[in-house]
């Protein structure tokens, strides 16, 4: 498969010249290694979503899915992480990149640093948190690009700072404007969301100064914008203003290649902007998803479950995937659902069941679900499929 070209200027990762174009990781299995593998093969970075991928594959499901062994679970999951990375690799045959989005929030985090440095991938991205930690974890992998996820100048300059004493820069910093991204959120309440700290022409002059001031060059740490951005002029004007490239997510969650489900993919792709909610996750940060008959129902029922909050003995799917959840350890002001099993339903088409994350912004192909090739040639060269496909 051939990469795409276009006039716009490279992204440079650790080395590696990529398209200005980064597929963001979505999970549950979402951008698995289908879609990750095919956005590299064209030349661009793919991201697999490390939480819970022995769902794409029947053998590890069949051992674990009636298991409340929390460490047979875990182990399967990691086994699932090394299949899917290299199955991703192995479909870009050498061109782009092939990262993995890891949340600081799962319980696993540390070890899925480790599977995915061991499995070859060429880059962690890791947001939900501050990754404060990520050097030290990744030490051993000295190639390993290393993408921390921040969404205002004073997390960024906290990172940098702390990441600095350590001997080590970001290879890039993901600047995620949570007003307009799906999925969890970089904000502490949903109040915060409409913050001008974090339009992105303010992230990026603020960001550039504090480089300034601690003596970085510019060029040194890549800025990709993340959020909202589904069309070419976009993307044009974003890096005009000094960004090295756009990551995008939803609208690659509905390619062909996308690795979960028709159902989800017209589920996303259907919605209109009133369909589209930001409420709490159980992981205590804000989050954006589609309005579907079951989070319409939690939503109507949240009141009720926040005043019956209380600490569980064990996790309803007996893995604690989060570090804190406020469904297992009865935080009021979080929320109050098991997130893998909504997602995992959303991941296998369940448009009754599901949680089905989803950006604010309008998608560039409409309902229409189109190659990755197209998406991409889209975003970096304006070229659209014609109507009629």
């Amino acid at each position: 498969m051939d990469p795409i070209a276009t006039d716009l200027p490279p992204l440079t990762i650790r080395g590696r010249c990529v398209l200005p174009i980064v597929q963001g990781g979505m999970g549950v299995g979402v951008s698995a290694h289908r879609l990750a593998g095919t956005v590299a093969s064209l030349g661009a970075v793919g991201t697999i979503s490390s939480v819970d991928l022995r769902r794409h594959h029947p053998d590890l499901m069949r051992q674990t899915q009636k298991s409340r062994d929390k460490a047979l679970i875990d182990r399967a999951n990691l086994e699932a992480l090394a299949r899917e990375i290299r199955a991703a690799l192995a479909l870009a045959d050498g061109r782009g990149m092939i990262a993995v989005n890891i949340m600081r929030a799962v319980s696993e985090y540390a070890a899925y640093v480790e599977a995915s440095c061991m499995a070859g991938a060429h880059a962690l991205v890791v947001g939900a948190g501050l990754p404060l930690d990520l050097p030290e974890l990744a030490a051993g992998y000295p190639a390993v690009a290393l993408i921390p996820i921040l969404s205002d100048s004073r997390g960024i300059s906290l990172v940098v700072r702390k990441w600095m004493r350590k001997k080590r820069l970001p290879d890039a910093i993901v600047v995620e404007h949570p007003r307009h991204a799906g999925g969890h959120l970089g904000a502490a309440k949903i109040e915060d969301l409409e913050d001008p700290r974090f339009e992105f022409a303010r992230v990026l002059e603020e960001t550039f100064a504090v480089f300034r001031e601690l003596g970085i060059e510019r060029e040194s740490i890549p800025l990709i914008v993340a959020g909202g951005i589904w069309k070419p002029e976009q993307v044009r004007s974003l890096i005009a203003l000094g960004a090295s490239a756009v990551q995008v997510g939803t609208p690659f969650a509905v390619t062909e290649e996308g690795d979960a489900h028709p159902n989800f993919k017209r589920v996303l792709a259907g919605a209109k902007p009133e369909d589209i909610v930001t409420f709490m996750s159980v992981a205590g940060l804000p989050a954006r998803a589609v309005r579907t008959p079951w989070l319409t129902k939690y939503m109507e029922k949240l009141p009720i479950l926040q005043k019956r909050a209380k600490e569980r003995k064990d996790c309803t799917l007996a893995f604690d995937c989060l570090q804190v959840c406020g469904l297992r350890d009865g935080i009021e002001k979080f929320g109050q659902f098991c997130i893998d099993h909504h997602l995992a339903a959303a991941l296998a088409g369940d448009t009754q069941r599901g949680l089905f994350f989803r950006g604010a912004s309008t998608l560039p192909f409409g309902t229409r679900i189109r190659p990755v090739r197209e998406l991409l040639d889209y975003l970096l060269n304006g070229r659209m499929p014609g109507a009629e496909a």
